[in-house]
């Protein structure tokens, strides 16, 4: 089991040079280039460290590209309430900086399959390393639902700044998700990410961010309890305001 770990640590370092090596800092889009989609479902007991990693082309050209990653650790405090920490960088290109600290607490309000769909709520507190920043909040509800060997995600979030000097108002979006469970290891589906603007002035259409594309997912039982999930999209900007394209992958070692 050791060496499991060791490989997937030195993986995790390589891919953090590898990336910070080829990338410099754009304009911030709403949804970062490490964004992932949320799932309600809480295992008791579970642990796991978790790493995002991405990058964003951006739609004017010449202008330079984003990308971020994050690690953290998370843990399932009980059936219905999971919690991770985890820090996050960014890149400028020449130097890597810290970004922020965040804290992730999800919350499954029903139990799985008893109802037409399962239902969970998030709520993600963030310290950006930019004081100016002030706190950023993330929340919202999730949706999942499960049909033969289809699953599909529908993700509900508000997210702003408070108490900073910068970047005020809170906005409002949605994720949403389909795969098909082809076999563990191997899944095919979608993602979607969109921001449709502030709550009391929703942006036109074009002004809108939404990014979509196709993703791969799976699963790799290391023992009992140990695994390695996987899923990696690439997505494009659908509208003037998003990114030209997205890459971006989380990958999770389970134990």
């Amino acid at each position: 089991m050791k060496w499991i770990v060791f490989t997937f640590l030195k993986w995790v370092g390589v891919s953090i040079f590898l990336l910070t090596a080829t990338v410099t800092h754009a304009a911030e889009y709403l949804s970062g280039p490490a964004d992932y989609i949320y799932s309600p479902r809480v295992e008791e007991g579970e642990r796991e460290i978790d790493t995002k990693f991405g990058t964003q082309t951006p739609r004017t050209a010449g202008d330079p590209r984003q990308s971020g990653a994050s690690i953290g650790f998370g843990y399932g405090v009980t059936s219905w309430w999971f919690t991770e920490i985890y820090g996050k960088n960014t890149w400028d290109g020449n130097n890597s900086q810290f970004d922020a600290i965040e804290w992730e607490n999800k919350f499954q309000l029903t139990e799985t399959g008893k109802y037409f769909v399962d239902v969970g709520f998030l709520l993600e507190l963030e310290r950006p390393q930019n004081r100016n920043e002030g706190y950023e909040a993330k929340y919202g509800f999730l949706l999942q639902k499960d049909w033969n060997k289809w699953q599909a995600n529908l993700n509900l979030l508000m997210q702003g700044h408070y108490t900073g000097t910068e970047n005020q108002g809170t906005y409002f979006g949605y994720q949403g998700q389909l795969k098909y469970r082809l076999q563990p290891e191997l899944e095919l589906g979608a993602q979607l990410f969109s921001w449709l603007g502030q709550l009391n002035s929703w942006n036109t259409n074009q002004q809108q961010q939404t990014s979509v594309g196709p993703a791969i997912f799976g699963k790799t039982k290391l023992g009992r309890k140990e695994a390695l999930v996987y899923n990696f999209a690439y997505l494009w900007g659908t509208t003037t305001a998003s990114p030209k394209n997205t890459i971006r992958m989380q990958v999770e070692y389970e134990f």
